[in-house]
């Protein structure tokens, strides 16, 4: 039988337990707020750290999900505190929400080392906003469980499913080219996003949320439900109850994130085709509990994982069809021989036990190994002379022929000079080129944004071309897709080798063999090497400042090099 703390073991009891001058302030301040002592006094307080914001319309349900996980904290015993958090809404902030997810991982942190909490709820999923939650509360390690946002709905438009984000590039593409009209491409934009939760379609949100469960971060089963269904409220509810008894039972972050949950979370994120913005996500959250996670794990596990789950946009349907064809756990039983499943979980049992049961109704969508849609290597890290610190591909959402390829290159210098030159017929460009766009990276852009998904030069998309390799120190978007090289390190900006690419030069992409070269010879680029000049800090001031003096490369997992690790931090002192 698992130990129980008693109430005076309550981290919280240290505000709450005296009756001294110092407590004082603390009962007449809960009393402020309509509270009697009996209401939190020797019961678990749960802090609900809540991302919901007019701006973030993916957590536009969380105002009424934080009532729901409240309902069940207060069931089980416990005393709910809400505590909102920046959120991070993927379309509206600029330059990239990539830009703020470390800031998001500082706050969860400190709002739960500098508050009275004994446990949390981390409502999320929006992109970035799981990654950041998990780190902090991995950092802070209290007990600490994941409440997902859910999918939205499936888009519609003239009786087609739409996909967010795939169909966006898809259409966008085909209204370049001339083909789709500007009344359609305002009906697309009517009809692509009809409720709340984050994208259908398996990009970063899916990839990252369903990592969440997979790594035991969540009740079984939660990722996977739609955020407009009935049993979201519910899985909120029953959230809430749970980490009361998280609380009672002292399970910690770090007494179940390991190095076999970590490979589960992979392994999952592959089957799924999810993201390539997970490898840097994972690595960051597997740092966070002492796991010297490296991105080439990705590929050695992808080496052995078939990409089954037949959705957008590697595949062809969407997250709500996957719900109902039996969602996470169907698939993780399917692939439960790659999995450690005897890894704990928030709910105080195994993966394994957690998925036992579980079935696939749609083959369809769940497909068997058999007939998968990319039977290994759904990701591959490539290294070479311009990416000595790594670089990544899909394969999955590439044309085949461009796997093995070698063509010269056409370079921005920034995304400007890119926006400014990529549709003007004039520019010296053929399907055969390989685009190349420089200081798009953590310093360089700054933050890394979603712009490794170059677009096809207009007057090429008007020939037929719908794909070209592309290189970049940038992200993409998990909805993405095409032949994109992302995550090239070290990014241009600090000097790395993407800086020294010049139109014309050859550059190969052998994704069978993991190569990235460009074909000029060292004394060549030993030459522009010296010529190289170090740009100008991006900012001079504030946050910004912060960032660039402390943020790591890509493959280093793009966190604030202080935060790292599981180096103690004291609790603060209570006068």
């Amino acid at each position: 039988m698992t130990a129980r703390k008693k109430p005076e073991e309550l981290r919280s009891h240290r505000w709450f337990g005296a009756s001294d001058m110092r407590a004082f302030g603390h009962h007449s301040r809960v009393a402020q707020m309509g509270y009697s002592r009996s209401d939190y006094l020797g019961k678990p307080i749960i802090a609900i750290i809540n991302t919901w914001s007019d701006i973030n319309a993916c957590h536009s349900h969380f105002r009424q999900r934080a009532e729901e996980v409240k309902r069940g904290v207060l069931q089980a015993g416990g005393f709910p505190l809400e505590m909102p958090a920046i959120a991070l809404a993927e379309v509206f902030q600029k330059p990239t929400t990539m830009l703020y997810r470390n800031l998001l991982a500082l706050e969860t942190e400190e709002l739960l080392r500098s508050y009275p909490v004994d446990g949390a709820v981390l409502m999320g999923g929006c992109d970035k906003t799981t990654p950041a939650l998990l780190m902090g509360a991995i950092s802070m390690n209290l007990p600490a469980i994941f409440m997902p946002a859910g999918p939205m709905l499936r888009g519609n438009w003239r009786d087609q499913p739409l996909g967010s984000g795939s169909d966006v590039w898809k259409y966008w593409a085909e209204k370049r080219a001339g083909k789709v009209s500007d009344e359609q491409w305002a009906e697309l934009e009517d009809g692509i996003a009809r409720s709340p939760g984050h994208c259908m379609t398996m990009g970063t949100a899916s990839t990252m949320t369903s990592a969440a469960e997979a790594l035991g971060f969540t009740l079984p089963g939660a990722v996977s439900i739609p955020a407009a269904d009935s049993r979201h409220a519910r899985m909120a509810t029953d959230t809430g109850r749970r980490i009361v008894e998280m609380v009672w039972e002292d399970l910690k972050p770090r007494d179940f994130v390991g190095a076999a949950s970590v490979d589960n979370a992979i392994t999952t994120i592959l089957a799924l085709g999810g993201s390539t913005n997970a490898v840097v996500h994972m690595v960051a959250v597997a740092r966070r509990a002492g796991v010297a996670l490296s991105i080439d794990r990705f590929d050695e596990l992808a080496r052995k994982t078939p990409l089954v789950a037949n959705i957008r946009p590697a595949g062809k349907f969407l997250m709500e069809d996957f719900y109902y064809a039996g969602g996470l756990r169907a698939l993780l039983k399917d692939i439960g021989d790659l999995l450690a499943l005897d890894a704990r979980t928030v709910n105080g049992r195994t993966l394994g036990e957690n998925i036992a049961g579980a079935e696939v109704f749609n083959r369809d969508v769940i497909l068997p190994r058999e007939k998968a849609l990319v039977a290994s290597g759904s990701l591959a890290v490539l290294r070479g002379n311009l990416a000595p610190g790594g670089a990544v591909i899909k394969p999955a959402a590439a044309e085949p022929q461009l796997l093995k390829h070698l063509g010269p290159a056409v370079v921005f210098a920034d995304y400007n000079d890119m926006a400014a030159r990529i549709d003007d017929p004039a520019l010296a460009v053929t399907a055969d080129s390989v685009l190349v766009l420089q200081n798009a990276g953590p310093l360089g852009a700054p933050g890394m944004p979603e712009w490794g998904q170059l677009p096809i030069p207009k007057k090429l998309l008007e020939k037929g071309v719908r794909d070209m390799v592309r290189i970049s120190d940038a992200r993409m978007s998990g909805t993405s897709y095409g032949a994109c090289v992302l995550h090239v390190a070290p990014e241009s900006f600090v000097g790395g080798p993407l800086a020294l690419v010049r139109t014309g030069d050859l550059i190969e992409l052998d994704v069978a063999n993991r190569r990235l070269e460009l074909k000029v010879s060292d004394a060549e680029l030993a030459r522009r090497r010296a010529a190289w000049k170090k740009p100008e800090p991006r900012y001079e001031r504030g946050y910004g400042a912060l960032y660039q003096r402390h943020i790591t490369q890509a493959d280093e997992g793009y966190d604030f090099d202080f935060l790292e690790g599981t180096a103690p931090t004291a609790e603060p002192e209570i006068h």
